[in-house]
């Protein structure tokens, strides 16, 4: 089964006569039968895989952002300013609490989202907007 079909039975589309009909805009196509013709592949093919990455994608932001929405506000301040690339001190400074409590809301957060490390937090959330939290 292909992946397109796959996609298409996650959709609920599973008979040749059922169709999935969508609009798209004629230079998203051009661009799409481009790089279908680039990679000598299906445009089908093409778009089935690109539509399965941006859900993977989405997916992956919904989790985050729920993650996001389980921290406290001291863990979500703490989060920011990691992501801002404060360090564990700077935080601790910027907040008036200690270092090691810095260190416990990291923690608390990279449990929360399933990480080892203040990198992958920062790689994770380096598409969200963090300077308000300045």
């Amino acid at each position: 089964m292909t992946l397109w079909q796959r996609l298409l039975n996650t959709f609920g589309f599973h008979r040749a006569t059922d169709r999935l009909s969508f609009q798209v805009d004629p230079e998203l196509l051009q661009s799409l039968q481009g790089l279908a013709e680039n990679e000598q592949r299906p445009h089908d093919e093409v778009a089935a895989d690109l539509l399965s990455i941006a859900l993977a994608q989405r997916n992956a932001a919904n989790f985050y952002l729920e993650r996001w929405r389980d921290l406290s506000p001291r863990e979500q301040q703490v989060a920011a300013l990691v992501c801002l690339g404060y360090t564990n001190r700077q935080i601790a400074n910027r907040l008036v609490i200690s270092i090691e409590t810095v260190k416990s809301h990291v923690r608390n957060v990279l449990n929360k989202f399933n990480l080892h490390s203040k990198i992958e937090l920062r790689q994770t959330l380096s598409d969200w907007d963090f300077n308000d939290w300045r």
